[in-house]
C-alpha cells in the first residue's frame, strides 16, 4: 500500500474514444469525486496526422476523427463549469508518437495545443522495415515477432522509439509526460523476458529527468490479461526512483468504473 493518497487520475479517454465504452463525460467525473480526487485529466486520443498504413479501419479504431476531436472539446469546456466546485478537470490528449511523422504532429500539436491544460506522448506503433505495427494488441505483437526474430528485439525497438520520442522536437505544445513506458510488457505473461539492456533503459530515463518530462505510473496493466503488473515497472521502476522523475499516476480508463483504480498499488 501507498502511503500517501493519490489525488490526480492524470490519464482519462472519453465517449469520443472509439475503441472505449459510451459512458458519458459525468459519469467519469462523478467516479473520479467517489474516489476523493481532487484533479482529472480527460486525455483523449489525437487524431492521427494521416493515415501511415492501409488499414483505415484499424486507425480508425485507434483515435476519433478531427471532426470528432472538435466536438470532444466542445463538450468537455461546457460541462466544466457545472463541477469547478468539486474537482479541476483538465482538458487533455493522449498524442501518438509515430517515427517519421514528427513533423505532422507538431502541425497538428500547434493546432490544438491552445486548447491543452494537459496532456501525454505514447507509443503503440513501431516501424520495422517501414512498416508500423501496433504492439499493444496481440496480433500486432506477433507480427512483430516474427519479422524481428525475438521478443528481446521487440523491446529494444519498442525503447528506442520512445528514446526518440522523448527527445523529438514536436514544438511548444509537445506534452511533457511519457506515457504508459512499460507499455511493451503488455503480454509478458505470455512472452516471459528479463529485459537486461539496462543501458538503454537508464539512457531514457536521463532524458525524461533532463527533459523535466513526467512519467505516467498508468495502473492499466493489471487489468490487462496477460500483464498484471503496472506500467512502470521492475527496472524502469527503479531507474525512475533513481533519478527523481515526477510520477503521475493515470488509471488510463475508457469506462467510468476505472477513473482512479489500483492507485493503491504499487
Amino acid at each position: 500500500m501507498k502511503s500517501e493518497k493519490i489525488l490526480k487520475d492524470g490519464h482519462i479517454h472519453s465517449p469520443y474514444c472509439p475503441h472505449g465504452t459510451n459512458d458519458p463525460f459525468e459519469l467519469y467525473i462523478e467516479q473520479a469525486i467517489r474516489c476523493g480526487l481532487d484533479e482529472m485529466s480527460f486525455t483523449e486520443h489525437m487524431p492521427f496526422t494521416r493515415y501511415f498504413t492501409d488499414d483505415k479501419k484499424f486507425l480508425d479504431e485507434c483515435s476519433p476523427s478531427k471532426e470528432i476531436i472538435e466536438k470532444y472539446f466542445h463538450d468537455l469546456g461546457k460541462l466544466k463549469p457545472k463541477y469547478k466546485d468539486k474537482i479541476k478537470i483538465n482538458t487533455g490528449l493522449e498524442v501518438d508518437f509515430i517515427d517519421g511523422y514528427e513533423n505532422e504532429t507538431k502541425d497538428f500539436l500547434n493546432i490544438y495545443g491552445p486548447k491543452l491544460e494537459d496532456s501525454i506522448l505514447s507509443v503503440h506503433f513501431i516501424k520495422v522495415n517501414d512498416e508500423y505495427i501496433a504492439i499493444d494488441w496481440r496480433p500486432g505483437f506477433e507480427e512483430a515477432l516474427e519479422k524481428l526474430g525475438t521478443v528481446e528485439r521487440i523491446y529494444d525497438k519498442y525503447y528506442e522509439t520512445l528514446l526518440k520520442a522523448v527527445r523529438a522536437d514536436l514544438g511548444e505544445f509537445k506534452p511533457k509526460r511519457i506515457g504508459h513506458p512499460n507499455l511493451i510488457r503488455i503480454f509478458n505473461k505470455l512472452y516471459p523476458i528479463e529485459y537486461k539492456n539496462k543501458e538503454l533503459l537508464q539512457e531514457i530515463v536521463k532524458e525524461i529527468k533532463n527533459g523535466d518530462y513526467e512519467v505516467d505510473v498508468n495502473t492499466a496493466g493489471l487489468r490487462k490479461p496477460y500483464c498484471n503488473e503496472i506500467y512502470v515497472s521492475d527496472i524502469f521502476k527503479e531507474l525512475i526512483e533513481e533519478y527523481g522523475v515526477k510520477k503521475v499516476y493515470g488509471s488510463d480508463s475508457h469506462t467510468a468504473s476505472d477513473v482512479g483504480r489500483d492507485f493503491d498499488k504499487e
